[in-house]
């Protein structure tokens, strides 16, 4: 009896893995007329993860063959099956809860009948996160903070001192990926080393890497007690629960609806003068070298309501500049508030095109970045990344009207191609060297671009070949690993030599800076960005006499981190400005700063007061 029923839940397990697609779409189109249709599909959901999930943590830690002549292997395995949630306990459960509201995070919220009632509280237990990769990564480690928080947590930045270690994860390069297992066996020998006296130090892993890997981190490497994909960091509390018990805990399922919208994240900015806010989650391009798409799923925008709030809050909080978050940005489109009147937006930016049918209505990125920066005049926004096809000219009219949103634009090219580009805004991008059948004549125009363009900033890096991407299937990398390398120096050095020219010119002009902090090489220099996101160092405190035509302020108040300062630039190189403070300033008042000293004749000319 007991192995007919083994043998019953493994292939409803194995049914439900392959309809598990079939059923997200059931789902999406299910809506408040379908009766019961909604209610079974969440109730099927909900006994699928939670079953599959155990059987899955129950079986990582040890393998299990159900043909082994080892009798009390195989009965182990039995008892573990059988004391776990039965389909219909949760039937039961469902049917006894009629009046419950079921919303979609409903699997998250609800009560696991199969751990205690507290189980989810950290008790003041320690976690320490590791965040690498993308500054999406970073926006992440807020989310995941403000769950673990409300749930009694504690932070520390202490390894030694953590009962809970969590490693933020990027999978886009094969360099990010091995740095991520290089710091796993580095971890894996301090939790062997800890005393015994002490709970054991748990060890997880969040995000993409999570999500690529999740076979490799749990069985065959088994450095790991927890993976949490993008898409599940509402589940941590039980998964860590569940690791608290010796056993292995993972969900890595990917959403189509997750945002995160009613998660305050809980930002750590050393000096609270700037934060990441996410406005969506995965994308819809399919770039052929691209993973992104397969570790974080599909496209889905975060309601307008919901990213003003977040906007808010940080400006109460003193926060002076927001960073706008999505893989895509410009393709963002909140449909919780549909346009009905008007003529709809051109979809695409004249001269692309896309394998996939852009989503009618809805409120689009001009919308948003209007809305962000009426919200606080004195915080500077920035946005990224945007791409190519999708990039409206409202967005460049917003850039150009409103004093707070930064003139940068980061636009990537990858390779190849393009035409001189002017524009009064500062220019980033990133460049991959070594994509598949790359020729020589290809990198050459590589070069060529960087040239004319003439960046400000710069992301480059070797191709390095992502599974499950266009690339993988059907190119192949034949680019030699010593050619990508030679390339990517060459591609290096072109940038750096441009960008040298770039930030020369700006030698004499008076740049408006939001002041960041004290200098990585001395505690006598501060650094901030000017608009441009082009690093700006000065002295903390200028000695007398300094030559200027502007009236300064810099001796008599001291400056921090949060102030915006004007700085004259008097020498530069490729990666940074050097000047010394003039006065302090707002956004509001710069304009009328700079307009009276550019143009009463104490400046050579009006060029050279670029702000």
């Amino acid at each position: 009896m007991v192995k007919s029923r083994l043998i019953t839940q493994t292939a409803f397990s194995l049914w439900a893995h392959l309809h598990w697609n079939l059923f997200s779409r059931i789902q999406l189109k299910a809506d408040c007329n379908t009766g019961g249709l909604r209610p079974l599909f969440l109730t099927l959901q909900q006994w699928f993860l939670r079953s599959s999930l155990q059987q899955t943590r129950m079986c990582c830690s040890k393998p299990v063959s159900l043909h082994s002549n080892k009798g009390s292997r195989v009965d182990t395995f039995k008892t573990q099956i059988a004391t776990g949630p039965k389909f219909r306990d949760f039937v039961k459960e469902s049917s006894n809860k009629k009046t419950r509201a079921i919303t979609n995070d409903l699997i998250c919220n609800d009560k696991h009948a199969y751990l205690p009632e507290d189980s989810e509280i950290g008790n003041s237990r320690t976690v320490c996160f590791e965040t690498y990769g993308c500054q999406m990564n970073v926006n992440d480690t807020e989310i995941a903070w403000s769950i673990l928080q409300k749930k009694g947590y504690q932070r520390t930045s202490d390894v030694a001192e953590a009962d809970v270690v969590l490693l933020v994860t990027c999978s886009i390069r094969e360099k990010a990926e091995q740095t991520i297992w290089n710091r796993l066996r580095q971890l894996t020998a301090i939790k062997k080393k800890r005393s015994k006296t002490r709970a054991p130090m748990k060890i997880g892993v969040l995000g993409c890497m999570a999500e690529r890997l999740k076979t490799e981190l749990l069985e065959r490497e088994k450095l790991v007690d927890v993976l949490a994909g993008p898409d599940a960091y509402r589940d941590l509390p039980r998964l860590l629960s569940v690791a608290g018990g010796g056993q292995q805990a993972s969900n890595v399922l990917l959403s189509l609806e997750e945002t995160y919208a009613d998660v305050m994240p809980v930002h750590r900015s050393l000096h609270r003068h700037g934060a990441f806010v996410s406005i969506m989650r995965g994308c819809d391009n399919m770039c052929s070298y691209c993973v992104v798409p397969f570790t974080r799923g599909r496209e889905r925008s975060r309601p307008v309501a919901s990213v003003l709030e977040e906007v808010r809050v940080l400006s109460e909080q003193g926060v002076k500049e927001v960073t706008l978050l999505g893989q895509n940005v410009n393709s963002y489109r909140d449909t919780s508030e549909r346009l009905f009147c008007g003529p709809e937006p051109s979809q695409l930016s004249r001269g692309f095109r896309t394998v996939y049918r852009a989503r009618p209505g809805g409120l689009r990125f001009a919308d948003l970045l209007d809305r962000v920066s009426l919200v606080d005049p004195e915080m500077r926004i920035r946005f990224t990344s945007p791409h190519p096809k999708d990039f409206p000219d409202e967005v460049l009219q917003l850039i150009a009207e409103r004093d707070n949103v930064c003139k940068q634009i980061h636009l990537p090219a990858q390779s190849a191609g393009g035409e001189r580009q002017e524009a009064r805004v500062s220019l980033s991008s990133d460049f991959i060297a070594g994509f598949c059948g790359e020729t020589e004549e290809d990198h050459l125009e590589t070069l060529s671009l960087i040239r004319e363009v003439r960046y400000n900033v710069g992301f480059l890096f070797a191709y390095s070949m992502r599974n499950k991407t266009h690339a993988f299937h059907r190119l192949q990398d034949d680019v030699p690993a010593e050619l990508k390398q030679r390339r990517l120096e060459e591609l290096i050095g072109v940038f750096r030599e441009e960008a040298a020219k770039v930030n020369a010119a700006l030698v004499g002009s008076t740049q408006l800076v939001l002041v960041e902090g004290e200098s990585k090489r001395s505690d006598q220099d501060l650094y901030g960005r000017n608009d441009g996101n082009v690093k700006v160092i000065f002295p903390r405190r200028e000695g007398s006499g300094h030559n200027t035509d502007m009236p300064t302020d810099a001796d008599a108040a001291p400056i921090n981190p949060g102030d915006y300062v004007l700085v004259k630039i008097t020498s530069a190189n490729s990666q940074s400005l050097r000047g010394h403070a003039l006065c302090h300033t707002s956004l509001r008042d710069r304009a009328i700063l700079l307009s009276d000293h550019c143009y009463d004749g104490r400046l050579a000319s009006p060029s050279q007061c670029q702000a």
